[in-house]
């Protein structure tokens, strides 16, 4: 492909994924607007949500798969497709049902989307440095989506009607699909042969139970009789995907890649920051509505400046790294997360916006330098193996995120009840559970800050690591 035509491919890639992400910002803000139209119960509205990540979750892995069998360019397109129709139908829902199940379409739309992106960029940038490059711009159009999309979602729930937040999609999905149609040209991107349907019958079920449990767990008890299934049923299929990949000729996931310490050690940080990041957004959310009063409008503008921040380092993430090393620039954007994080849970109700802006700021500055995290991982890895380790790196941020928010939503929930029965009025009480939760989430991101320090020492972006060895050669010539 022509160098320039290669910068205009990034620019439809990105363009897909900003769309995906800029659809679960907006949504989430105008949960309570769609509730009052549709007469949804709470059980419904969690099911907006719900559905779509769970089929998303769920069908990460398959998306990855077939991105390597069938084509990268192929399957984008097709996941682009999907998503754009069923933005379509959610947008003209008359009722409940008929929302949520076009919530789970536009899941498997962005499921076969989201992975096929990464793997797009692998392929269209076989230089390591231009690959940083190329990673670090998607990804600050991933976080300029969660400085735009709350801020949208407001907008259009309290003046629009609410299903402008999925119809803004369409324009943007047939633009994307025409400008990815024209700009996208990889050669010889079928890197894989055999979809390897056990594997993938096993890893979609153990996700789907997982993510299920995770969802559900809060609201009808972890020890329930269909969450103890859920987990049980997500352990076996794990368990026999993980016997099946090790004997199969041509697995789904060479799991020898496990071996490699960046692998391993860049997955689990990037874990670590998908549990902090997740939570926080979500809880700081009902912090500035419940405690300070913030409209929703005015909840999703006080995100805009650590997300532009965040938007801002990621540009900039790989340059640190070439400067101090992957290891320390990722413990550091840890270590400045941690802080922030801490210092947000010291803020009392009686602090306003600008006491937490500063710190909204710095958490914005570490996240942005994890970003290049990505970049580190899939530079361990030949270019045959593209579509199913961006599949990876997406379910573990996915699942880590959807974790973190269970976690923490149960930390704030037990420490909020406790104080309602000590006698605390509410506010107090949700303002004593929130500060609890951050504190737990600051210690996790510190975890990450060793294992970072010690998985990544020895990997720079200016002298790359050879992939690490697979059972299938690359068939692909750049």
């Amino acid at each position: 492909m022509a160098d320039g035509r290669r910068w205009w491919a990034l620019g439809a890639v990105a363009l897909g994924t900003f769309m995906t992400y800029l659809d679960n910002n907006i949504v989430n803000v105008a949960l309570p607007t769609i509730q009052r139209e549709l007469g949804l119960t709470l059980s419904g509205l969690e099911w907006i949500t719900s559905s779509y990540i769970l089929v998303f979750a769920g069908l990460m892995l398959l998306g990855g798969r077939l991105a390597d069998v069938l084509g990268r360019r192929r399957v984008f397109l097709a996941g682009l497709v999907v998503f754009t129709l069923a933005s379509l139908a959610a947008g003209l829902a008359w009722d409940g049902p008929t929302l949520i199940a076009a919530r789970a379409v536009q899941g498997i739309g962005a499921a076969f989307l989201t992975p096929t992106a990464l793997a797009l960029i692998t392929s269209l940038f076989p230089d390591t440095r231009e690959r940083g490059t190329a990673i670090g711009l998607w990804s600050a159009v991933g976080a300029l989506s969660m400085a735009f999309g709350p801020l949208a979602g407001g907008f259009i729930s309290e003046r629009w009607d609410w299903g402008w937040v999925f119809l803004i999609n369409v324009p943007l999905g047939v633009a994307t699909i025409g400008f990815g149609l024209w700009a996208i040209r990889v050669p010889a991107d079928r890197t894989s042969r055999h979809l390897d349907m056990p594997g993938i019958t096993t890893s979609t079920i153990a996700l789907f139970a997982l993510t299920y449990a995770l969802i559900e767990g809060e609201n009808t008890g972890w020890t329930s009789a269909p969450i103890l299934t859920a987990l049980g049923v997500a352990l076996l299929s794990a368990t026999l995907f993980l016997v099946i990949e090790t004997r199969t000729a041509e697995p789904m996931i060479d799991l020898s890649l496990f071996r490699s310490r960046v692998f391993s050690g860049g997955i689990l940080a990037q874990g670590l920051w998908s549990f902090g990041i997740f939570g926080v957004y979500f809880f700081s959310a009902l912090w500035l509505q419940n405690i300070l009063g913030f409209s929703p409008t005015e909840a999703g503008a006080a995100f805009v400046p650590m997300a532009l921040l965040t938007a801002v380092a990621a540009t900039q993430a790989q340059r640190i790294a070439g400067l101090i090393g992957n290891g320390l620039a990722i413990a550091l954007g840890l270590t400045l997360m941690a802080v922030a994080i801490f210092a947000l849970s010291l803020i009392g109700s009686d602090g306003g916006y600008l006491d937490l802006l500063p710190w909204f700021l710095l958490y914005g500055l570490g996240g942005g330098m994890l970003i290049h995290l990505t970049a580190v991982i899939i530079s361990t890895l030949p270019v045959s193996r593209a579509g199913i380790a961006s599949g990876v790196i997406n379910v573990s941020r996915e699942v880590s995120g959807l974790f973190g928010v269970t976690v923490l939503g149960a930390i704030l929930t037990a420490r909020q009840s406790a104080a309602l029965e000590a006698g605390a009025n509410p506010l107090a009480a949700f303002l004593d559970g929130y500060q609890v939760a951050l504190v737990v989430t600051a210690a996790a991101l510190l975890i990450g800050v060793p294992l970072s320090l010690y998985s990544l020492r020895t990997s720079r972006p200016d002298r790359p690591q050879a992939p690490f060895p697979t059972k299938t050669p690359d068939p692909v010539n750049h």
